[in-house]
């Protein structure tokens, strides 16, 4: 099961009935917006606890076309990486994280 924008807007506004739901939606699209932004332009985000998002550069190259076989240059470009940090490892590969079939199904 995935977990889409949507969602976590409404878990966001579920849990912090406060706060208007066009409000979580503008802070989690600014969030987003300014990761993508920071990253645009070069930089690293770090979200401690969580990890941290860097642009890895590829070179440019031959590729192979698979239908055909024929050489085909392969345009540089920057790729985005994710490194989990600790607290996320840990709690991905403790034993209690692991949900019961009743879990999965809500």
């Amino acid at each position: 099961m995935s977990l889409i924008k949507s969602q976590l807007i409404q878990i966001i506004t579920e849990k912090n009935p406060h706060l208007f739901l066009r409000d979580v939606e503008r802070i989690v699209a600014t969030i987003f917006n300014e990761i993508t932004n920071s990253l645009a332009a070069g930089r690293r985000v770090e979200l401690r606890g969580f990890g941290a998002f860097s642009i890895q550069e590829r070179k440019e190259r031959v590729g192979r076309n698979p239908r055909t076989g024929d050489a085909v240059m392969v345009e540089a470009k920057s790729i985005p990486r994710f490194k989990t940090g600790k607290e996320l490892r840990l709690k991905l590969n403790s034993k209690s994280n692991i949900p019961t079939p009743q879990e999965e199904q809500n």
